[in-house]
């Protein structure tokens, strides 16, 4: 069971799917519009936002960046459009996974319990800092800094970055990250490995075109270096 909070103007739909939420044991608060769910999330102690992109006023994306500049909590997009131009821009704005609408009320709760388990999982491998160049990790209490100022990373990018430095030169490819981080195990999710990784590159890497830690390999995947 976990607090949903579901931001959708279509009203048959947003009913629907609260429906279909509250029957598999969830709590759902709705809001039609992005100011809406932004003043909602005031008084509900949401554990995931449910979000679609096509909003009046505010639309998806700003809600997402709002969303993620505040906090790291887990967010959702929903898209009428499987195209990477709106799928991309939604997750470099910050969400950690997407539906492509129409979709069944059943997949949509089954992303939620996903992105759940990711966010309550622990670290990858034991606990304990390490330092790699100027960027520590510590295992323990989730912390990440780069050359003595912290680092602040959204759940997924958390996830991503033990689980690529947890064995330091080894090429993970993207059916592999898919599974580990996002638990998905179709390859037609790749482009949340992929916008995964320019975020994370753009808060550790000096420069995120010539990176370091998250490296690409070309053909297979992503290592984390230096190596």
């Amino acid at each position: 069971m976990a607090r949903v909070l579901l931001i959708d103007d279509h009203r048959p739909a947003r009913d629907g799917l609260r429906a279909a939420l509250t029957r598999h044991g969830h709590i759902v608060e709705t809001a039609d519009s992005g100011e809406q769910g932004l003043a909602r999330l005031r008084g509900f102690a949401a554990e995931v936002v449910v979000l679609d992109l096509a909003l009046p006023g505010m639309d998806g994306f700003d809600v997402c960046r709002r969303l993620r500049a505040e906090g790291d909590l887990p967010i959702i997009v929903l898209t009428a459009r499987d195209d990477d131009i709106d799928v991309v821009a939604a997750l470099e704005a910050g969400a950690d996974d997407y539906v492509v609408q129409p979709v069944h009320a059943r997949i949509v709760e089954a992303r939620i319990r996903a992105v759940l388990r990711r966010a309550r999982r622990g670290p990858a491998r034991p606990a304990g800092s390490e330092q790699h160049g100027a960027l520590s990790i510590d295992r323990a209490s989730l912390c990440v800094g780069k050359a003595g100022r912290r680092v602040r990373l959204a759940p997924t990018e958390m996830r991503l970055l033990l689980t690529l430095s947890a064995e330091p030169g080894r090429v993970h490819s993207r059916r592999q990250l898919l599974e580990a981080v996002w638990q998905h195990d179709f390859l037609g999710d790749s482009r949340l490995v992929d916008a995964c990784v320019q975020r994370l590159r753009a808060k550790i890497e000096d420069s995120p075109a010539s990176p370091v830690f998250v490296q690409t390999v070309r053909g297979f995947g992503y290592r984390f270096g230096p190596v």
